[in-house]
């Protein structure tokens, strides 16, 4: 069962802050491994990318076969059911038309001292999007990866996804088609995350790397950042969910599992101010894992990390939402944009009782990946912004020169450094 907390119980306060505290994450070192994999990539290129396939795909490469022919991708996302591949170009035009409304603009004036300044956005030029393979194969995180890459201008976008036993996802190759991505290797886990990195003599290194992995594939882009840029370090799913007891406790139940089914370590939470509702809808949770596909993983998150509070006021949610900083935020009640407006703390927000998160994972527009663990404290979902760069501008002629050096060479004198004090002072005849 879920744990249950009140904001009346004495013990609450200890036993919230150990809710936040608990560790999800799977306790496997993967570390020293993953270190490795990367040195063996750096030092041998194609030949440790083709042995690490073997040993842990079952497929058998060269360097001629690593990527994938454009008569492959093609013959693979053909294989796609039609009313599926229909849902993903829908869900692909609403995720490029939102994201085509985030693109910055430049900034370019001149100031009262007749100084010319500004900022320029330009796109990186490569990026690579790793997919994961076998069953845990997301054609839907290719759209939310690959499309604000493109709508920024990225001129180069690499995918890498792994075929266990020779087997690539019709959809996966589907979807990289809507995106326009032609260069694919059938390559996965920590040694793809190096390839992508460091370059072999087959793969051209990128600029950023994005997409979801495992823990190899996680603790790779942690070892890698630096040398290349990445979109975050993601952890297990988790929804929270505010609700008030005029919701059906059903849709809500179901919404809880919407990502307890992702993983064993995800984490779904209900905040409600009705202790008779919760049991509710505890009680429609039972119902749907009596039912669902994915029951066992979603039962074990459930009992494991799930959790039910009972709060004596409203008032008390925003505070509790904003120290919980969850990845997805739903808010179940009459006024929705209300509540919204007081919590500071949240990857995304579906608003309302026919928001569930689920229609945010797929089709609504805002990208799906987001961030977890607490990390919506100081981090952002995907978004364009993630695959463009800021370079500011200066432009002085005399006149503007001469009115800003004075107080430059000041300051570049008080930190000693006189070579910046000459570069102004010598253009002022001094």
């Amino acid at each position: 069962m879920a744990q249950k907390l009140d904001t009346r119980d004495k013990g609450f306060e200890a036993a919230f802050a150990a809710l936040l505290a608990a560790k999800r994450e799977t306790d496997a070192d993967v570390d020293d491994a993953v270190a490795a994999i990367i040195g063996d990539v750096q030092k041998r290129g194609d030949a440790a990318l083709i042995n690490y396939t073997e040993r842990f795909d079952r497929v058998v490469l060269t360097p001629a076969t690593l990527r994938l022919s454009p008569q492959e991708i093609a013959e693979t996302a053909a294989q796609a059911p039609v009313e599926t591949v229909a849902a993903l170009k829908l869900a692909a035009e609403r995720i490029e038309s939102f994201h085509r409304r985030q693109l910055p603009q430049s900034i370019d004036y001149v100031d009262d001292a007749g100084v010319r300044l500004g900022m320029e956005w330009r796109p990186l030029a490569s990026a690579g999007l790793y997919v994961p393979g076998g069953t845990a194969a997301y054609p839907s995180s290719v759209l939310m990866n690959a499309l604000p890459a493109r709508v920024a201008g990225v001129g180069r976008l690499v995918m890498v996804v792994p075929a266990p036993d020779g087997q690539l996802n019709p959809l996966v190759m589907a979807a990289a088609s809507l995106c326009g991505i032609d260069e694919i290797y059938q390559i996965g886990g920590a040694q793809a995350v190096a390839a992508l990195a460091y370059g072999t003599a087959t793969i051209a290194p990128v600029d950023k790397i994005v997409g979801p992995g495992n823990a190899y594939v996680a603790a790779a882009k942690r070892r890698v950042f630096g040398r290349v840029g990445i979109d975050m370090i993601a952890g297990p799913s988790e929804i929270l969910v505010v609700a008030d007891n005029r919701n059906d406790p059903a849709w809500i139940a179901a919404d809880l599992l919407s990502q307890a089914e992702h993983d064993v370590s995800a984490q779904a939470i209900l905040i409600t101010d009705d202790a008779a509702f919760a049991t509710l809808v505890e009680t429609a949770v039972a119902g749907h894992l009596a039912t669902l596909p994915r029951a066992s993983i979603a039962r074990q998150s459930w009992d494991g990390n799930g959790a039910v509070i009972v709060v004596r006021d409203w008032k008390e949610v925003a505070a509790l939402v904003d120290r919980i900083a969850p990845e997805h935020l739903e808010l179940a009640v009459d006024e929705p944009e209300t509540l919204a407006k007081r919590i500071r703390h949240a990857g995304a927000m579906f608003l309302g009782r026919y928001a569930p998160e689920a229609v945010g994972d797929y089709i609504a527009g805002p990208n799906h990946v987001l961030p977890t663990a607490r990390t919506a404290r100081f981090a952002s979902g995907l978004s364009v912004f993630d695959f463009l760069k800021r370079t500011t501008f200066v432009g002085c002629d005399a006149d503007g020169l001469a009115a800003l050096a004075p107080a430059a060479i000041r300051l570049a004198k008080a930190e000693g450094l006189d070579a910046h004090a000459l570069s102004l002072s010598i253009r002022l005849n001094r």
